[in-house]
């Protein structure tokens, strides 16, 4: 009896959705990418430019150009790929609009 009760009220739980999985969700890049920015980029620039001054203190000026040269080039290089990435949008929002 208290078997059939529970197994009824289950079924009509279910029915009325409450026993129902929640609709998947999707992710927020947006906000992964304002977490990367804002958190993590300050503090791997920080670790580098740590890295530098202790080579720079040792006498190792030239590898400190040189890896001071390469992080800047793939910082353009970041900062190329964020401006093509904005100027398709628009582009795209110009030509379908």
């Amino acid at each position: 009896m208290i078997a059939t009760e529970l197994a009824t009220h289950a079924i009509v739980a279910f029915q009325q959705g409450t026993l129902a999985a929640p609709a998947p969700k999707g992710i927020n890049t947006q906000g992964v990418v304002t977490f990367f920015a804002s958190n993590v980029a300050p503090i791997l620039l920080a670790v580098l430019g740590v890295i530098f001054i202790g080579r720079a203190s040792r006498g190792e000026i030239s590898k400190v150009l040189t890896s001071s040269a390469i992080a800047i080039v793939g910082l353009a290089f970041i900062a190329g790929a964020a401006t093509l990435f904005f100027l398709g949008g628009f582009l795209i929002n110009l030509i379908f609009s």
